[in-house]
């Protein structure tokens, strides 16, 4: 697979392997050897980019997913490059499917975080360590300083924001150099494309997770999709409502005829257009099937010119759409209080 650069010097594939799914917020968690075969066949594949986090889990083990992505990569790890994340826990109280988050970037509670982090995923270094939300309650250039701390000390190599702001991005990178975000990004999610040109100023990389708005944009997904309403976001996704398929017909026809015209997919043509709209673009797309690996792999061997990216992006800015799912809502500590 086609490589990419975020930041000054972290190079990885164009296109990563989001583990999440795996073990959270898309159904029970996935068969753990399955799972841990699928990713071996990614690495086969090209894929070099592993995305995970602390708290992608279960009520029953918090850590499934980190503790999956280590022993699956372990034999794999001069080969690639891990992301995980620190920052938030879940409201375990909240009896809704999708929980709100609980931002803590404490000192302390980063230093605990990544040494639980090192030794689910049996390595010595993280490649890239994200705040996987801002935390109102601590300013970025404490957590900064930490980053810059534990690059001395070998523990990650580099490290970014989730769903991070410009000011926020700025005022951090001027404290220890952010190499890359990751925030959501897709067809139905654009709202951060404000961020590209500070992204170009201080060189630094675009991770964008959800490119595919949650698997609604591979147009698998009909009135008669049933999602389980204890362990799948989806269920509550507006997207996926019967209003929500009715109001993205338009955008899943423009997504047919170009991949007809491309001799593509759907999905592939998603993600064709974030790869060919900026270099520095990675979108992680999960799945749990070897079919989908391989799809969305290829998605970057899709060239779209300038101009079918233009004309793609007015279409796209023209079009009746439905609501997309923006993410889990943040709780402070002094609302769970009360």
């Amino acid at each position: 697979m086609q490589t990419r650069t975020l930041g000054k010097d972290l190079m990885v594939s164009a296109v990563g392997l989001g583990c999440m799914g795996m073990s959270h917020a898309y159904g029970k968690p996935a068969d753990k050897k399955e799972m841990m075969e699928l990713i071996a066949q990614a690495v086969d594949m090209g894929y070099t980019f592993f995305d995970t986090a602390e708290v992608y889990g279960t009520a029953d083990n918090p850590h499934d997913n980190e503790e999956l992505a280590g022993a699956a990569l372990k034999p794999y790890r001069d080969r690639i490059v891990l992301a995980t994340k620190f920052g938030i826990r879940f409201d375990m109280g909240s009896t809704q499917v999708n929980k709100s988050l609980v931002p803590d970037s404490r000192p302390v509670a980063i230093r605990k975080s990544v040494e639980g982090s090192l030794r689910r995923l049996e390595t010595d270094h993280i490649d890239i360590y994200y705040q996987h939300r801002p935390d109102p309650a601590v300013p970025v250039e404490e957590v900064a300083g930490v980053m810059s701390e534990l690059i001395q000390e070998g523990k990650i190599t580099h490290w970014g924001f989730s769903e991070a702001a410009e000011d926020t991005i700025r005022r951090a990178h001027a404290v220890c150099p952010v190499t890359a975000i990751q925030n959501r990004y897709s067809m139905m999610a654009r709202w951060h494309e404000d961020l590209f040109p500070v992204l170009e100023e201080l060189q630094i990389g675009y991770v964008a997770f959800s490119p595919l708005a949650n698997g609604f944009l591979s147009a698998q997904y009909g009135k008669d999709s049933v999602f389980d309403s204890v362990y799948d976001y989806r269920s509550v996704m507006p997207q996926f409502t019967s209003e929500g398929i009715d109001k993205n017909k338009e955008l899943l026809s423009l997504l047919y005829r170009i991949a007809e015209e491309k001799q593509a997919t759907p999905a592939q043509i998603s993600l064709a257009w974030m790869l060919c709209k900026k270099n520095y673009i990675v979108p992680i797309p999960g799945t749990r099937k070897r079919s989908r690996l391989i799809e969305n792999g290829r998605a970057a061997e899709i060239m779209l010119t300038e101009q079918e990216i233009e004309t793609l992006d007015k279409a796209l800015d023209q079009m009746e759409m439905s609501e997309v799912f923006g993410g889990s809502k943040i709780k402070t500590k002094g609302e769970l209080q009360k």
